[in-house]
């Protein structure tokens, strides 16, 4: 984990003003796991075009990364400062128009800035935005073309975007008496899952035209949240973030995010309550979307040359291969219930060198599994399945 993203306005949040010393602790503890802090500045109460609320606002982030300062120095230059979160979205983020943001978002950068720059040593300050919900609202893009447009890179070091596969529950509406404002039922069940699986391409899409945008640009292109359905409970999910098929969304989402050109990708870790998002449980349990994240990113590694080999299977497989020489893992994701089989040195022969097999899928009981690797691949219904020759990859 290399970025971890606190809100520092939520009631799971110890209040700064309130309570630096737990505030504190939360950011050193991302410290403390070699990863950075995104220190996420949302929100405040309507209306959001207020003078005194929004003067209100640029004091309490001021302030903050003033403490920031004060407490970790010139370790401040690497981490990362957002401004708002889904602004586009009522329930989330106020449904502010576009002019209200930016006039916030240049009022909190031109007050933290000056407060960065003597520690950033001539680098870019890593302030950015909006966090935008690509998901439920069209012209998304709209706000990362125009927030381009209105700030220079001194101003704006990163964007960010969100996707989800679907909001609508996995269930009929009317069996949770919630009202889908005259948006149809989600087809349930294999439909719904084949459907949301369906969505994973999009993120390679969604990427790719992000990066356009940014082209000539030194700001980082950021996909800051992204999940199978954007809900926290579980009889609305069925479990379909967090269980089996959940790990094979999110591996297929991962590679298609490589493929895009995202440079960074975040994803709910826990909340305060036990969530339908997060890859652990309240209770410190990983679940199998969690397994799947650490056998992928032990995989595909930092620094690595990695390929897209061409799909020898059919539009149900999502492969990536990363390092070369002494080094090297394939990663395959089955985005079908069918059970696939495949011979990895037939996607890239460098993968003949490969000794280990790892697998989550519908018969390892939601857990990865480790076997000596025979030349080929079975998949049983939705998951991935990793070979290598490196013996350094743990799961627990």
């Amino acid at each position: 984990t290399k970025v971890v993203r606190v809100f520092v306005f939520h009631p799971s949040v110890p209040e700064p003003a309130k309570d630096w010393h737990s505030f504190a602790a939360t950011l050193q503890g991302v410290l403390d796991i070699g990863a950075v802090p995104m220190v996420t500045f949302a929100k405040f109460a309507p209306p959001f075009d207020n003078e005194r609320n929004i003067d209100t606002f640029v004091a309490r982030c001021e302030e903050i990364v003033w403490g920031c300062i004060e407490q970790w120095g010139s370790a401040v230059k690497d981490w990362y400062w957002c401004i708002w979160n889904e602004p586009n979205n009522l329930i989330i983020g106020g449904d502010v128009s576009y002019e209200q943001y930016r006039e916030i978002y240049r009022r909190v950068s031109a007050r933290i800035l000056p407060l960065l720059r003597p520690h950033l040593n001539g680098a870019q300050a890593k302030i950015g935005g909006p966090s935008i919900d690509g998901t439920h609202r069209p012209y998304w893009m709209d706000w990362i073309s125009r927030l381009l447009d209105d700030f220079g890179d001194d101003a704006l070091g990163f964007v960010s975007w969100h996707r989800y596969g679907d909001w609508r529950p996995a269930v009929s509406s009317e069996s949770l008496n919630i009202e889908l404002w005259g948006t149809p039922d989600s087809p349930n069940y294999e439909a719904f899952e084949r459907l949301l699986m369906a969505q994973t391409p999009a993120y390679e899409s969604r990427a790719r035209g992000v990066a356009r945008l940014l082209r000539g640009r030194s700001v980082e292109n950021i996909c800051g949240e992204l999940n199978a359905i954007s809900h926290h409970e579980n009889y609305y999910t069925l479990g379909l973030n967090q269980n089996v098929f959940g790990a094979a969304y999110y591996a297929s989402a991962l590679i298609n995010l490589l493929r895009g050109g995202a440079q960074l990708e975040m994803r709910w870790t826990a909340t305060g309550h036990n969530d339908a998002y997060g890859l652990i449980t309240l209770d410190g349990q990983p679940t199998p979307a969690c397994f799947a994240k650490q056998l992928f990113v032990q995989c595909v590694r930092t620094g690595d040359f990695i390929r897209f080999p061409e799909n020898r299977a059919g539009p149900e497989v999502d492969a990536v291969v990363s390092g070369e020489g002494e080094r090297i893992s394939g990663v395959f994701v089955n985005t079908a219930r069918q059970p696939l089989r495949l011979s990895p040195a037939q996607w890239d022969s460098g993968l003949e060198k490969c000794a280990t097999m790892l697998k989550l899928d519908g018969k390892t009981g939601g857990r990865v599994v480790r076997a000596p690797f025979d030349g080929t691949l079975l998949i049983e219904g939705y998951g991935l399945a990793a070979v290598t020759n490196t013996t350094d990859i743990v799961i627990d």
